[in-house]
């Protein structure tokens, strides 16, 4: 199946995959510094943004969208690519990263690191912001952004106006989010991994952060004055994270 994706820059190619009720332009406030020194491919997940749904009967899986991810890869020619995620897109980038079909994976934030009682919070925090969004209430939009980002007067308004139309707008969403019941770390790595976690997330706190440390063998990285959705917060952070990551 096509998807949705934009291309933007030169050298080893990098792909980044957004979270759940997302699209590829919450990365663009760091796509143009990704961009200087990679190819960057933001995808949208089927389901999600301007791609289509799954086809029947697939189910929308994490392990079903990294499916698409790795075929989607495919279809463009693109080998052992760099990849970089948020959220459900970190618990992507490490499932390909335990199929060995990546080069290198960066994870921020990603789910699949919780206690059951954190996932009920999770999915329930994720159905009020989709209703907010639904509303199309400029104030409970704004409202709701103190969710995902620790600094919501970073937004732009416009990029907040069109990242709330995608949550609604989301076909996948609700039966990606009902999979996350059975979402569990992946695999142990085959490729090179980083994790970096938002000290502010309000979505998924940082206790899980602890759990994918001990998970990982490694420490997690800290994104100091950062949320859930890090991009807008501190792009030139985000940005060096995951270039150091990607082998600079």
């Amino acid at each position: 199946m096509e998807l949705a994706f934009e291309r933007r820059g030169s050298g080893e190619t990098l792909i980044l995959v957004h979270g759940i009720g997302h699209h590829w332009q919450t990365w663009l406030p760091v796509l143009d510094r990704l961009a200087a020194v990679r190819t960057v491919i933001a995808v949208d997940l089927p389901g999600f943004g301007a791609s289509a749904g799954l086809p029947e009967p697939v189910p929308y899986t994490a392990e079903s969208l990294a499916d698409a991810v790795e075929s989607f890869c495919a279809r463009l020619g693109v080998r052992e690519p760099h990849v970089a995620g948020n959220s459900l897109g970190g618990y992507i980038a490490l499932e390909l990263a335990s199929r060995g079909v990546v080069r290198s994976a960066t994870a921020l934030a990603p789910v699949g690191f919780w206690t059951r009682p954190e996932l009920l919070y999770c999915q329930t925090v994720l159905r009020g912001l989709r209703a907010a969004a639904a509303a199309g209430d400029p104030l409970l939009r704004g409202l709701s952004a103190g969710l995902l980002v620790a600094h919501p007067s970073r937004l732009e308004p416009d990029a907040l106006a069109a990242a709330s139309r995608a949550l609604a707008e989301s076909t996948g969403f609700e039966p990606t989010l009902e999979s996350f019941g059975g979402v569990m770390p992946p695999a142990p790595p085959k490729s090179p991994i980083t994790i970096a976690w938002g000290e502010h997330d309000r979505l998924l706190p940082r206790r899980q952060a602890v759990r994918a440390a001990r998970w990982s063998g490694q420490r997690v990285k800290l994104l100091k004055g950062c949320g859930h959705v890090p991009m807008s917060d501190d792009p030139e952070l985000v940005a060096r994270v995951i270039l150091e990551a990607s082998g600079g």
